[in-house]
């Protein structure tokens, strides 16, 4: 097994030019996948919400939730850095909360937290630094602004926003965030913003020039029904292929040729009659 990844070492990469791969993952089967196909980040998201547990957005799932979670994902990761989403409700009231939310993720194992927004979030990050939580950072589209941004829209088209978040990205820089996810913005920007900063940072929908890339499992793997932003690669279309199998298991059961004789035990024949006397 390759060497564990730490947030220092991200830094590494981004410096030698090694694109990061990163990917989410919500139970241990998740968590084996990832880490066994060599991804240098496995963040327990709160696309949890969305993917495993039927919410209509991110909005609704809970710390106690995403705790559940994320140490069923810790016992399945032993190489990649293991990265917690602080959930919507989980930062935003003030700080004190911030950081006893924060320094829940790290005792059950989270070697960094993400949290989502621009130069607002400039004083909660400070005081997890403070504390020595690493923070990745998240700007763009960020999920939990969904209302306010008036739904999943890409952001940065226009000028004056696309110079607000180069702006958001150096200040978050500058208050100390070990990384930055970009999520949903024109491939040009995030070259820019990715060319200025001496943090790594990770796309999802910001083009091939970010230092790094993050998918969601349920995506890349095809696991549900349904249309896909149009950033989602998908390497597998494991849905139907679930259908095809469970359906089939239906048709053999009703069909009485499951469980076969080879399925079945069998007791000896002198044990089972005198079992019946």
């Amino acid at each position: 097994m390759n060497a564990k990844v730490t947030v220092p070492s991200l830094l590494e990469k981004k410096s030698a030019g090694e694109k990061i791969v990163a990917l989410t993952a919500y139970d241990y089967p998740s968590a084996l996948l990832a880490d066994h196909a060599g991804m240098d980040c496995v963040l327990v998201g709160d696309t949890l919400a969305s993917t495993a547990l039927g919410y209509e957005s991110t909005l609704p799932v809970r710390m106690e939730e995403m705790l559940v979670a994320f140490h069923a994902v810790r016992r399945g990761i032993e190489r990649a850095l293991l990265i917690a989403d602080m959930p919507f409700g989980s930062y935003q009231v003030d700080i004190s909360d911030a950081v006893r939310n924060a320094v829940e993720f790290v005792k059950a194992g989270a070697e960094a937290i993400k949290l989502e927004g621009g130069r607002h979030r400039e004083k909660v990050i400070h005081h997890l630094v403070e504390n020595d939580i690493p923070v990745i950072g998240h700007i763009g589209l960020t999920p939990q602004s969904l209302h306010a941004l008036g739904g999943y829209r890409v952001q940065g088209k226009k000028a004056g926003d696309a110079s607000r978040i180069v702006e958001d990205a150096l200040r978050l820089e500058d208050v100390g965030i070990s990384a930055l996810v970009l999520e949903a913005i024109p491939s040009n920007l995030a070259t820019t913003i990715t060319a200025r900063l001496t943090i790594p940072t990770i796309g999802i929908g910001a083009g091939a020039h970010c230092d790094g890339q993050i998918l969601v499992f349920a995506d890349l793997l095809g696991l549900l029904p349904g249309k896909t932003p149009k950033f989602v690669r998908r390497y597998a279309e494991l849905y139907q292929q679930a259908l095809q199998a469970i359906n089939a298991y239906g048709d053999d059961v009703r069909a009485g040729s499951f469980p076969s004789e080879e399925e079945s035990y069998l007791a000896p024949s002198r044990a089972t009659a005198r079992a019946l006397r």
